[in-house]
């Protein structure tokens, strides 16, 4: 995992697409949905390939997490995630839940 805190979200998503995780996720019903297939996925289903954590431009408590990721399905993308202590959000939740085992070393 890269815990190094970067610039902007917004470089990672780019240099990502470039590498071909173009699909997008949101958390739903403690599961995670593909904006575009719609599809759905357990904790179980995820494989983290990478994250990155940012701090906020004018506020570095306003933290967030790129996740980096794969599906059972073959398919890749990304999500952007709060974090921090006042963080307790259903996407913090689900990203906690995924087995570590499944975060690429």
């Amino acid at each position: 995992m890269n815990k190094e805190m970067a610039k902007h979200e917004l470089e990672g998503l780019k240099e990502f697409q470039n590498k071909g995780y173009t699909h997008n996720y949101r958390v739903e019903d403690g599961q995670l949905v593909d904006l575009e297939t719609k599809k759905r996925f357990t904790t179980n289903e995820v494989r983290i390939i990478e994250e990155k954590r940012y701090e906020g431009m004018s506020n570095p408590s306003d933290m967030s997490i790129l996740y980096v990721l794969e599906t059972n399905d073959g398919n890749k993308g990304t999500i952007v995630v709060p974090y921090g202590p006042a963080s307790a959000t259903p996407e913090a939740e689900f990203f906690i839940d995924v087995p570590k085992a499944n975060f690429k070393a």
